[in-house]
């Protein structure tokens, strides 16, 4: 039987949110299919409001859905986009308890201090600087409470928004959205899992010097704490207000395309969270990389599949294309949505394909983007939408995420040879021995 603290829990989660997300997407309903004209960028504006203020994972979705092209209307992903994990700490009376609940009634002495006030308070918890006895500098991760009813609770409410969205717009079927989201929420509640996935990203980029991660320092973890070695860094937002050279933005840059690919055409595994708030900045020009809460493993097979698509693009292979689709797990393949979504595999590879230094993006229109992504939603509702395999949900989230870092770094690099240096001599049944031997050593399930 359910914990009725938590049951309790869900209910008023889910009070307060069926009314926003439930009335704001019955007046978008309304006007589709009865032509009631609505204000929609004020409602995506209420929205965003009261998805900031919970500071849950319902926020953290919705920054999600807001880099998937086509997940939720161009009005709420213009808002949703803006939100930052980055919400009201909980109090010290919150902590204290916290604390003891996770470490035992001594836990104070067990540090040689712990900062009462939270350094940052993001959507599923809030981060504490603290020293242990032996003069180690540490961050304190403490789970907010009551946080698995909060994700049930917002999955259902998440649930009903698709459910009503798509029935306005079939052009992107949400079930393997929808199934990726929550178990990928759901393994994030789990603090033992994300120091795992920690000492994972730590092996893989290994001979990556120009990325930083964390320790985890595992006789201070539980579920629900999570205490690794403090990192000294600024957020990148913070050093590009300083408009810092251009040197150093194409270091950041590099740094940050090897934290994401290294680990994917290597391994197998890609850091599903390429959100501002998650990657600092440090004075030599290199780069934190925080947060692995979000980590998918992929199959070897996927990867090849990424691969040919870029060779099928490169090549303008149709058949290529169609086996490079399939082997994600696409289906329902016509001629028709072939072209459409060969409209979208051209903007993501474009950049890979120009052995020459040069911005990821050739042209300054910032809603570039935006606009192929609605020439595709046309062509995918025109020819009777298509249901994105949920393998994909996050591949896609972190190229285009990690696009829109490039562009506000402006950074000038040979994106094509960075490409083909962690693609040269790709072999499937390697990547599969190495991911496996690199899961089994840090302890990370293969989930998925």
């Amino acid at each position: 039987m359910a914990d009725s603290s938590n049951l309790f829990g869900e209910i008023r989660r889910f009070a307060r949110t069926s009314g926003a997300v439930g009335g704001i997407a019955a007046r978008v309903a309304g006007e589709r299919m009865f032509g009631i004209k609505t204000d929609r960028a004020a409602h995506a504006e209420d929205l965003k409001i009261i998805l900031g203020g919970l500071k849950g994972p319902l926020m953290k979705v919705a920054q999600f859905l807001s880099s998937v092209p086509d997940a939720l209307p161009a009005e709420y992903a213009l808002e949703l986009a803006e939100l930052q994990a980055n919400a009201p700490a909980m109090g010290w009376a919150f902590v204290r308890r916290r604390m003891a609940s996770e470490l035992g009634p001594d836990w104070q002495s067990r540090f040689r201090s712990f900062n009462h006030e939270a350094s940052a308070a993001a959507s599923l918890g809030q981060v504490h600087r603290a020293t242990l006895p032996d003069g180690t500098d540490v961050a304190c991760k403490l789970q907010y409470p009551n946080m698995p009813s909060t994700v049930e609770a917002d999955l259902r409410q998440l649930k009903l928004a698709m459910m009503v969205y798509h029935r306005m717009d079939n052009a992107i079927q949400h079930e393997e959205i929808y199934k990726e989201l929550t178990e990928r929420l759901r393994e994030e509640l789990d603090y033992t899992r994300e120091a795992a996935q920690m000492r994972l990203y730590s092996a893989m980029l290994a001979h990556v010097p120009d990325v930083h991660i964390p320790a985890p320092i595992p006789e201070f973890c539980t579920n629900r704490l999570l205490t690794m070695t403090w990192l000294d860094g600024r957020p990148l937002m913070s050093r590009l207000r300083e408009d810092p050279p251009q040197e150093e933005r194409n270091r950041i840059a590099s740094a940050l395309f090897r934290a994401w690919y290294v680990p994917f055409y290597r391994f197998g595994v890609i850091h599903g969270d390429p959100h501002m708030g998650n990657y600092q900045v440090r004075p030599d020009g290199t780069v934190n990389l925080l947060d692995f809460g979000a980590i998918r493993v992929f199959d070897a097979s996927f990867v090849r599949g990424v691969i040919d698509l870029f060779e099928a693009v490169r090549d303008n292979d149709e058949a290529k294309a169609h086996h490079a689709y399939s082997t994600w797990g696409f289906t329902d393949l016509s001629k028709e949505k072939m072209a459409v979504l060969g409209l979208w595999a051209r903007f993501l590879y474009e950049p890979l394909m120009d052995d020459r230094v040069r911005p990821i993006q050739e042209t300054d229109d910032p809603q570039f983007g935006r606009a192929v992504a609605e020439q595709v939603h046309a062509g995918l509702k025109r020819t009777g939408g298509v249901k994105p395999p949920r393998e994909f949900v996050l591949m896609d989230r972190s190229a285009i995420g990690l696009g829109g870092v490039f562009l506000r770094l402006k950074a000038r690099i040979n994106w094509c040879r960075m490409f083909h240096e962690l693609i040269e001599d790709f072999d499937s049944g390697v990547l599969a021995e190495r991911q496996a031997a690199a899961l089994a050593a840090a302890g990370v399930p293969k989930a998925g």
